[in-house]
């Protein structure tokens, strides 16, 4: 049996975003660090990989009992079934395929935002001293604004039935941990806090068993 669940929401961003773009061709004046757009909008985007990654990361961090992290292929077997690695695994010496495939996320309330006269972007003001010298070290942050809201999807594929609700029990995990964690950049000095909202499963190809997709929907929706 195969097939494939699509996981949507909406992530709201509950204090300013920061998930940066390279500034090396900024002009004078610019913004020294600017977030990541949609090239077609201009609009703020959330790279799949960017919330891929920092899920990952922090069920990686919750499963082990090591202050560094070792290389992803070292990973519990439910990480790597879910995320994939770049490297066999022992038992079956084949590549495990990642059973997530995380979609950009794009802005979804920018005219919203605009009818207020809400501005979807902030530049923060940061500064680092030097203790010694007493030296400033200025810096321009690009942020998106609190209030703003991104469409979330998530494709699941089934590939063994009974490993389908242990499989959302941790993503559900993951949800979680970001939401009391961070997303982007700066989180320890206030940016990137996020809210997962209206979760909800469908499936878009194949079967699968109705008491199978009925739990998964309730672990991912119940909080």
């Amino acid at each position: 049996m195969f097939a494939k669940l699509q996981i949507t929401g909406s992530i709201e961003v509950v204090t300013g975003l920061h998930i940066g773009a390279s500034n090396a061709f900024s002009a004078i004046g610019a913004v020294d660090s600017p977030i990541v757009r949609d090239s077609r909008t201009k609009l703020p985007i959330i790279p799949g990989s960017s919330l891929k990654g920092k899920m990952r990361t922090l069920l990686a961090r919750a499963r082990s009992e090591k202050l560094v992290l070792q290389e992803c292929s070292s990973d519990p077997l439910e990480l790597l079934r879910m995320f994939g690695s770049s490297e066999p695994l022992p038992q079956t010496k084949r590549l495990p395929n990642s059973r997530l495939k995380f979609s950009d996320c794009f802005m979804t309330n920018d005219k919203s935002l605009k009818e207020k006269d809400i501005p979807i972007t902030e530049v923060k003001f940061e500064n680092t001293i030097n203790r010694l010298t007493s030296v400033a070290n200025p810096r321009q942050i690009e942020r998106v604004v609190r209030g703003a809201e991104f469409g979330l999807e998530i494709i699941y594929d089934v590939e063994v039935p009974g490993e389908a609700a242990a499989d959302f029990g941790v993503l559900r995990e993951g949800f979680t941990l970001i939401e009391y964690d961070y997303l982007g950049g700066h989180g320890s000095r206030g940016s990137g806090r996020i809210r997962f909202n209206d979760l909800s499963l469908a499936g878009v190809y194949g079967e699968i068993d109705r008491s199978i997709f009925a739990e998964c929907q309730k672990i991912l929706t119940e909080r």
